[in-house]
Parts: structure tokens; sequence; C-alpha cells
């Protein structure tokens, strides 16, 4: 956990780099960031059921319209909170991203028809994109680069394991005291303290992105800090094999994400299983996704990004698989638990891999732009999955998006570089490899 202390354009000392350095403000972001997952975790089981019991919709296809909003809507925010964290600084997107959040409790309380459940989960979307996107690329920014895969574990673990605890929450508080309003009453108590933590005592990091910028090693002239948004954007989407093989590995992953989180609490409830039950299933598989990450992210540190995304996709392919077939509760919670260590093996190693490539200086707006492509799965997720379980039902739903998952991965094995990431330990800058 070594540091870099380095000197300043003007010789000034500059920022110091390393997870140990930065531990106190590393630890408080990582606390913030579990409260931007529990802010998302206050829906995972219950608004699926609302639309349902409340709102009546008996269409896959519209009830899963919160989803294509707040996919939407995220992977908007996710672009431009890269570009606007560059341009103005971390701290006050993280600030503006709370701030978005604050009337979303309130118009899922109050709201009196299912077009106000939709708008709260466009400011949700909102919310999220500005504040999970900018506590990335604050870690980012602490760390420096030897420590990547370790610190998106332990950010993406933070964020997971709040969606999981709270998902668990507020399947026992609906069971107690009805679908509203007390299940939301936590949502708004983690927005009140997420924005009270922001505003007094998280730091600002963005000089620690030009400290590392000072001393990168650009292996290429097209790799040069000077590349602008839209270059960034072409880059990151299109022309690099691993920075596009990425952003499409992390759409797919989102896609069975959208379609878990919107169809898997409705088939269960179907199949028989009472309130807790579907809380402790819709809860399992963020659980082991949030915990798993503590040790993917280290471990891909080590051993290179590739294989962790490509099997990661394959393993989260076959869990599905299993949910499309079982009936039963010990099943399906077997299942969920594999699926949350699929993806566990994918999420922060997608994020270290855009880490590994990108130039510090334009590494926010190259995050920025996967989460775009990335959360955009949830809006795909909710059209597909909703349109096919219309059409086929939920278990031929979930096993197509089983297959596009499995396609997913062996794209990642064909098209990514395996070279990208230099050994954890490395006494140089990884090298920066862009381009077909």
């Amino acid at each position: 956990m070594q540091g870099n202390t380095l000197r300043g354009t003007g010789g000034s000392p500059a920022a110091v780099l390393g997870l140990r350095q930065n531990l106190a403000q590393f630890m408080l972001l990582v606390t913030v960031n579990a409260l931007v997952g529990g802010t998302l975790g206050q829906e995972r089981t219950v608004l699926p059921l609302l639309a349902a019991q409340e709102f009546h919709l008996d269409l896959y296809t519209g009830a899963l319209t919160y989803i294509l909003a707040f996919g939407l809507s995220k992977a908007a925010m996710n672009y431009f909170a890269g570009t606007l964290s560059d341009r103005y600084g971390r701290k006050p997107v993280l600030i503006a991203g709370w701030l978005a959040a604050v009337p979303v409790p309130l118009m899922l309380i109050f709201g009196p028809s299912w077009g106000w459940i939709v708008a709260a989960n466009v400011l949700l979307g909102v919310s999220q994109g500005l504040t999970w996107s900018t506590a990335v690329i604050m870690k980012m920014d602490l760390v420096g680069p030897k420590q990547r895969g370790l610190a998106m574990g332990f950010n993406e673990a933070a964020g997971y394991l709040g969606v999981a605890v709270t998902a668990l929450a507020t399947g026992y508080l609906a069971t107690a005291y009805g679908l509203r309003p007390a299940p939301f009453l936590l949502g708004a108590a983690y927005i009140a303290l997420g924005l009270g933590l922001t505003v007094l005592a998280v730091k600002e990091t963005h000089h620690h992105a030009r400290t590392e910028a000072s001393q990168h090693v650009s292996a290429q002239g097209s790799a040069h800090a000077g590349l602008t948004t839209g270059q960034v954007f072409t880059l990151t989407s299109f022309k690099d094999r691993s920075l596009s093989a990425a952003s499409q590995a992390g759409l797919v992953n989102n896609l069975n994400d959208g379609l878990a989180w919107g169809l898997f609490p409705v088939l269960f409830a179907g199949s028989g299983l009472n309130l807790g039950q579907i809380g402790i299933l819709a809860a399992a598989y963020p659980a082991a996704w949030g915990a798993a990450q503590l040790v993917t992210g280290a471990a891909s540190d080590k051993w290179g990004r590739k294989w962790f995304i490509a099997g990661g996709m394959l393993v989260q392919a076959v869990a599905l698989a299993t949910i499309a077939s079982a009936h039963s509760f010990a099943p399906w919670l077997a299942a969920a638990v594999v699926l949350g260590l699929g993806t566990a093996m994918v999420y922060p190693t997608l994020l270290a891999a855009i880490g590994d490539v990108a130039h510090p200086a334009w590494r926010a707006r190259s995050v920025g732009v996967y989460r775009l492509w990335r959360d955009g799965g949830f809006a795909v997720g909710a059209l597909l999955s909703g349109v096919l379980a219309d059409l086929y039902g939920i278990p031929a739903a979930i096993a197509a998006v089983a297959l596009l998952t499995a396609a997913s991965g062996v794209v990642v094995a064909v098209r990514m570089r395996g070279n990208d990431h230099a050994p954890a330990g490395a006494h140089t800058p990884p090298r920066e490899r862009v381009g077909p």
C-alpha cells in the first residue's frame, strides 16, 4: 500500500497517492457509497410488488417503466458526471447528486399514480449517476494506479451491500407495516445522512488525479492527455478493443440486473413465496455480489482483468439459467448467490480495466462513458425482459438473457487485450495500450 509523493508542475508538493496515505477519506467515501446503494435498495423488494398490488399493472412492459426511466436518466448522468467532475471538481457533483435524491422518498410514499413512481425514478437515476460515478472517480484519484482493483472492490462492495441490507430490511418493513410508507422512510434517512457527510466531511480529490497525470507514461501518441470529450467517447465505446469490450460487458451485466430487479420478485411471488422470503432472495444476490468484490477486485490487481470478466459473465449465465428452470425457494437462493458471485467477478474488474487504459487526464470522462453504456443496460433490460415476459413468460425471458450474458463473456474473451494491466507492485505505471 505504498503511495507516491510527487512534485507539482511548479515544483510544489503534490498530492500523495495510495490507500494507506488516504485511508480516512477513502473509508469515508466507502461509507458514502454504502448510503448511495441503500438509497437504491429501498426499491428492490417493494416496487415490483407495488406495481402489481397497488397500481394493478398487468403487463410486465408497463410495470417495468420505472426501471427504464431509472436506467436512461442514470446512464445520462454517468456521462455528465465525468465531464462535470473534470470541469468543476468532484465534491460539487457529489453534493448535487444527493440533492437530486431528496424528493424521491416523498414521491414514492405519496405518489397517487404510477406516473409519480416513474418520475421519482428519473430523479433517483440522476442521483445515482452523479453520486455513484463520482464516488468511483474519487477513489481512483486517491489510490493511484497500483491498487485500482482493490479500490473498486471496496467501492462496489459497499454500494451493493447497502443495496442488499436495505432490500432485506424493506422486505420485513413491508411485511410488518405495508408497502408504503415504512420502507421508503429508510431511504429518506440514508439521503439525509449521505448529504450531511458529503457537505461536512468529504474533501476534493481532483488534485490527486492531476498528480497521477504528471507521472503518467503513455505508450502511444494517440493516448495523450489532450483528447477531447468526443474522442474519449469514441475510444471508450468503439475504437479501443479493451475499453469497448468492457463497455458492452457492462451493458449486458446491468441488463440482467435490471431483469433481476424487475421480474425476480414477481416470479417469486407468483410461485407463492411470502414477502419475507422474497426479501431474502432480493438481498442474497446483491449481498454475495457486494461481499465477494472485496476479494475479486484485489485479485484482479494481481492476476489481471480479462479472465475475471469473461468468466464472471459465464457464471452469471449459468445462474440465470438455473433461476429460469427452478420452482422453489432453495434452488433460487443458491442461484441468487451464484449470480452475485459471478457479478462480483465482473463489476469492480470492469471499472479497474477502464482505469488501466484511460489517461488520468480523461479517466473520469472515460469512466463516465463506460457507465453510460453500463447503466443503459437497465433500460435495455427493462424493455427486452418486459416484452419477452409478456410474450413468452418470465422463465423464457430469463433464459434469453442468460444466453445473451454468455455471449457477452465470449466477446470479452475474444476482444479484450490481456496485457493492459501491470502486475501489482510494479515500479512503473501501467502501460497504456490504446487502439485496436
